[in-house]
Formats: structure tokens, sequence, C-alpha cells
């Protein structure tokens, strides 16, 4: 029987091998050069076409509309939806069912059917008048004048909105230990105090993961305002290719836009979530780009054994 080694010398440190590690990362990276070989290489893509129109003055017009519908219609379906939230939570059983209804309708339609319903909503009210009590009728004006598609679009993206929003809502403050609240009650603070000193710090951890998810989905689903004529990035491209029937390339010119703008989102939503996490995560060293496993493995101590 061997002996075990009597000294710290007699011990090596020996990398533990994962070869299938190794084996399915160079399958995918030979795929991923593959598919970059193709695309590079293939004629059809016409990234000559796509580099003309990338900065485009129709193009670029359409940007700042998609980014002007996403910035009004996050903060109106945000601030919509925590109304909705503090209904849901509300002892009021009529501001439960109120807010409960509403969700479950706007989020149960799809998006592009309330858009249409807003679009067409003078075909249901032709007119919009306003009637006082013992003035009669004071105000009034054609439902088309008053709902452009740009206002329909805009109603029809806060509704949907503002229903996701307030279940994401709902459920960071529901995040928040009652102890808390017990805590800023004997403290003496009102109900708006502590709403917005205790509740609300707390909840936006819970909040913002799934609010950062929700918003980089809002500046997408904008692409569907496309269908009533307005001029997003994906209504721009159309009416550059039906003119010169470049579709592919400006297909890809409204998608790199796309992914330009959500990629600027996604690190707007690390910084924002790092910033409201930092009492938890302090010690945490997050990164942008995700961590990865070193392909070698752990190292692991071995003794060799005395012969």
């Amino acid at each position: 029987m061997s002996e075990l080694p009597s000294r710290r010398d007699d011990l090596k440190i020996v990398a533990k091998r994962y070869y299938g590690r190794w084996l399915s990362a160079l399958l995918v990276l030979l795929g991923v050069v593959a598919i970059a070989h193709s695309m590079m290489n293939n004629p059809r893509f016409e990234w000559g076409v796509i580099a003309e129109n990338f900065t485009g003055p129709s193009i670029l017009q359409g940007v700042l509309m998609t980014l002007q519908l996403t910035a009004i219609t996050v903060v109106l379906g945000f601030a919509f939806g925590t109304v909705l939230a503090l209904m849901r939570l509300s002892s009021n059983p009529v501001l439960v069912g109120v807010s409960w209804v509403y969700t479950w309708f706007f989020r149960g339609v799809p998006m592009l059917v309330q858009l249409f319903l807003w679009y067409n909503i003078a075909a249901l009210y032709p007119t919009v008048s306003l009637a006082l009590p013992g003035l009669g009728e004071v105000w009034s004006t054609p439902s088309n004048a008053l709902i452009s598609p740009f206002s329909a679009a805009v109603i029809a993206l806060v509704m949907h909105q503002s229903a996701y929003a307030a279940e994401i809502v709902r459920a960071g403050i529901q995040s928040v230990g009652r102890g808390q609240l017990e805590a800023a009650r004997a403290l003496g603070y009102r109900p708006a105090q502590i709403l917005r000193h205790t509740i609300l710090p707390q909840a936006m951890r819970a909040i913002m993961p799934p609010a950062g998810n929700e918003i980089i989905g809002q500046l997408k689903t904008t692409a569907v305002v496309s269908v009533i004529s307005l001029q997003d990035v994906l209504f721009s491209a159309q009416i550059i290719y039906q003119r010169t029937y470049e579709v592919i390339p400006l297909l890809l010119v409204a998608t790199l836009w796309y992914l330009l703008m959500t990629s600027v989102l996604s690190v707007g939503q690390f910084y924002v979530e790092r910033y409201f996490g930092r009492g938890v995560t302090r010690r945490e060293k997050r990164s942008l780009l995700p961590s990865l496993p070193r392909l070698s493995g752990t190292r692991t101590a071995r003794s060799v054994s005395n012969g």
C-alpha cells in the first residue's frame, strides 16, 4: 500500500479538463462564423443600400416618431398604472373591481385591435361634446378632428401599457414587508409619506427589472402604428421600399435601428437597476456583460502518492 505524502511539496495542482465545453464552444463559434460569412458575402443583403438609407431623412424622422411615442406612452402608462395598482390594493371594493376589470380587458385584447378601435372611434361617437347642467351643450367637435392617427396611437398604447404597468407596480408594492409599513406608522408618517419614503424606494428594486423589459417591449410595440399610416421607423422603411422595391435592405435598416434603440435602453436599465439595488448588492461587482465560466474549469488538487 502506498503511503500518503507527508510534505506539501508532494501535492500537485492539476486543472480539470472539460473537453465537452471546448467542443461545444468550437461548434457554436464555427456556426457564428459561417452565418457572418454568409451575410457579408451574400449580395442580396445589399449592404450598400443599407448604409445609404440608414441615416436618411425619412428614416431619422421615423426614429424620432418611435422615440416620441415610446417616451409619451411609457410615462403616461406607468403613471396611470400606478394609480390602478393603488386602486387594486385599496380596501374599497368599487376601486378594486374597476381596476381589475380594466386590467383584465386591456391585457386580454390584442394591441392591434385596440389601435383599430381608437382609430375608428368616430364610427361609434361621431361627435364629442361637453354639456353643463343648466347651460346645455357648451362645446362640440367632430371625433375625426379630435382623434388623429397620432392621438389614437397614444391612447391605445397608453391604455395597453398601463394595464401591464399596474400589475408590475402592484407586485413591487406587495414585495415590501408589512413590518416596514408598521414601523413607518409608528413614526407618525402620513399615508402619502409612507408611500413616498418607505414603500416606493424599496418596491423599486422589484419593479425595475420587469419595468425595464416592459419599456423595451413598448418600444417594439410602437411598430404597430404603421398600419394606420403613422410614420414610425417601420412605416418610413415601407414608404421607401414601395418606391424602390428594395424590400430586404430597408427592412434590415428598420431592424438595425430597433436593435440600436433597445440596446441603449438595456444599458440604461442596467444602471437604473444597479442604482436602486445599491443597498443590497453593494458587495457584488455587476457588469453589463454576463460572467462566463472558464472553459478549462476549476482547478483541483490531487495528491501524488509515493510509489
